[in-house]
């Protein structure tokens, strides 16, 4: 997956040093197994697709029983090693055996879920939920139903789009991921970049006019050479100097490119850089370091949840959410190094994990995000000036 980012969000603490990834949590969601009937609440097809609460199932039992039924979910730009939805999912088909998980395209973008959306529709193939970006998703507002989970209430109400056509799940940190045996002296900002030791090296996550992700990269760029949420041109030019210089490396960076050497210095959210590192065991490069660089404000961007308009599974969908809000699902995002959306919340309630808090440090108080209006201005800059500035 590539990839949103909101208004300036008050929060504290900077570092993502010690990261502990936890395997052990708790399911919230009640009535984990049961066969549909009419005791259950389970009902048509028809209706679950405009259901906006677990209340049209006759309560999460019911919904449990109706996605039971259908024993499909189709999920969409999903690897493993983001945010933690390799654990997430097997947790999921753990928790509801009844149900299988096809994972579509992993490596995708926003704007590939869009596309699938589209060219799938009315087929079992499609994609009953997404994990979008928000720049993406306000352009295509029309794929998505209004569904509202459990513990709405926990989700902040700038978090959450009033009729529940979307909602925040998690957000990490825009970073400098970096191998520290070919790279010496750690980048601190985005303009050390531009020096002669990272010739050939620095690589994007993906296309910035299609992936949130890339195109955060290009945000955080222009808060660091002057530049604002309003105003992101700074970032492009950021990256026609770093093109000009011959640092740009245009190869799209994988777990496996950065263990080659073939991508040493890479641009993207801090849980997914983190991943790559020790933390993935022998899967990983014990010499990747992670660094949140200085000089300006942190960028974040938190992805939307929201259900296909055409869910071929649509109770399915609907119950993915309503596990994707329960705390053990939230503090899995959170072990990955990503902030929850329901963060505030847990910690109100004493239900998140707070030795894996402790080591993912507090939210930075200096923490950006773009409005929607603002990702929306910033994708159709990128769309006209992008491709000219890194040839």
């Amino acid at each position: 997956m590539e990839d949103h980012l909101i208004t300036k969000r008050p929060v504290s603490g900077r570092h993502l040093a010690g990261l502990a990834i936890v395997a052990t949590v708790a399911i919230a969601l009640t009535g984990c197994a049961g066969s549909a009937s009419t005791s259950t609440g389970t009902i048509s097809k028809a209706k679950a697709s405009v259901a906006t609460s677990a209340a049209a199932f006759g309560g999460l039992k019911g919904l449990v029983a109706a996605a039971n039924a259908e024993g499909h979910l189709n999920v969409i730009t999903l690897p493993p090693s983001w945010a933690n939805y390799g654990k997430i999912i097997a947790l999921f088909e753990k928790t509801y055996p009844k149900i299988k998980i096809n994972s579509a395209n992993p490596n995708g973008s926003s704007a590939n879920e869009v596309s699938a959306a589209e060219a799938q529709k009315g087929q079992s193939t499609a994609p009953d939920v997404f994990d979008i970006g928000t720049a993406v998703l306000d352009q295509n507002l029309d794929l998505v139903a209004p569904y509202k989970v459990a513990n709405w209430s926990d989700l902040p109400a700038d978090f959450k789009d009033p009729a529940g056509k979307w909602y925040y799940d998690y957000t990490g940190l825009m970073s400098i991921g970096y191998d520290s045996s070919k790279i010496s002296k750690a980048p601190k900002t985005y303009k050390d970049l531009l020096g002669s030791a990272y010739q050939g090296k620095v690589s994007l996550k993906g296309d910035p006019t299609q992936a949130n992700e890339a195109a955060s990269a290009v945000y955080l760029a222009a808060l660091q050479d002057g530049g604002t949420a309003d105003n992101i041109q700074p970032g492009i030019d950021f990256f026609s100097k770093l093109k000009k210089a011959g640092n740009f490396n245009n190869v799209l960076p994988t777990q496996a490119t950065v263990n080659s050497g073939e991508t040493p210095v890479v641009l993207q959210w801090s849980y997914n850089n983190l991943a790559w590192g020790p933390e993935a065991g022998s899967a990983g490069n014990s010499n990747w370091k992670v660094v949140i660089p200085s000089g300006s404000a942190a960028l974040g961007s938190y992805y939307n949840q929201a259900i296909n308009v055409d869910a071929p599974n649509p109770a399915a969908a609907r119950l993915w959410e309503e596990f994707i809000y329960t705390p053990a699902v939230q503090n899995l995002y959170l072990a990955s190094g990503a902030y929850p959306a329901t963060l505030a919340a847990m910690q109100k309630a004493g239900t998140v994990d707070k030795t894996v808090l402790a080591s993912v440090g507090a939210p930075p108080s200096n923490f950006v995000q773009l409005t929607a209006d603002q990702a929306t201005a910033a994708a159709t800059l990128l769309g006209s000036k992008w491709k000219a500035a890194i040839q």
